[in-house]
């Protein structure tokens, strides 16, 4: 089976890279997504920024022309998806910062967070640069309620009964992302992308979360190596576009 193929398909079903089972992607050689976000001390962003920020820029590689083909990320692209969807994000500051935005890279900006992605690398392959960046300390608030998501916009739904860090939280945002991304149609992925990949990230209200992991929508369900249980459903991905495929049940 091509990830063409598999990018149809849910985090509920049997062969997706997200579950904690054993399967062939297991017997691959791992690849990782870095991502790095900005965290200077007087001045962090705002945690949901963060995150969608993080989607975002997750979707921002994906599309990205060195991504497909013939591109010069085009293989490990494809050998991270071949595997399974790792995501490690990292935080930078000062020359930090500086030294991460020399690599090969896209940076993202959101309202104020900046997050810069990389082209995926070997699990135990991290650059220098990065490798040396801490995981922990990504602890990010909200000063203020961030709102309801505007009318139309793609939603990524958080467990409301999870409690991870801000970077763990992050990556999943992320998986939610690409989960829609593989069952867009390309039309679908055109549009999106013309519009600049708009998406909320939200918390669900634990009778909303129950309702969204049953609607047939893009769930994220963790392989639990960090934070949270293997298995665990993280993120349910609410595209209007996939919302209009579940009715007319394509």
């Amino acid at each position: 089976m091509t990830r063409t193929e598999t990018a149809g398909q849910s985090g509920n079903d049997s062969t997706s890279p997200f579950r904690p089972d054993e399967s062939d992607r297991d017997a691959a050689l791992q690849f990782v997504l870095p991502l790095v976000v900005r965290l200077e001390r007087a001045d962090p962003p705002a945690r949901t920024d963060a995150l969608e920020t993080a989607a975002r820029a997750v979707l921002v590689l994906l599309s990205d022309e060195r991504s497909a083909g013939d591109g010069e990320w085009a293989a490990a692209v494809r050998d991270w998806q071949d595997a399974r969807i790792r995501k490690v994000v990292r935080r930078a500051r000062g020359a930090e910062w500086r030294r991460a935005e020399a690599l090969p890279g896209i940076t993202v900006t959101g309202r104020r967070a900046e997050v810069r992605v990389y082209p995926p690398v070997p699990l135990d392959g991290w650059p220098k640069e990065l490798v040396k960046l801490q995981v922990s300390g990504t602890e990010l608030d909200d000063p203020e309620p961030p709102g309801p998501p505007a009318d139309g916009a793609p939603v990524l739904w958080l467990n409301p009964a999870l409690e991870m860090s801000a970077g763990k939280e992050m990556a999943q945002a992320g998986h939610g992302a690409q989960l829609a991304w593989w069952e867009l149609s390309e039309q679908e992925r055109a549009a999106w992308r013309a519009a600049g990949f708009p998406l909320a990230v939200r918390s669900a209200d634990p009778a909303r979360w129950e309702a969204l992991t049953r609607s047939g929508l893009p769930v994220v369900r963790d392989a639990g190596f960090t934070e949270i249980a293997p298995g665990s459903c993280t993120v349910v991905a609410d595209h209007p576009a996939l919302r209009g495929t579940l009715s007319q049940g394509r």
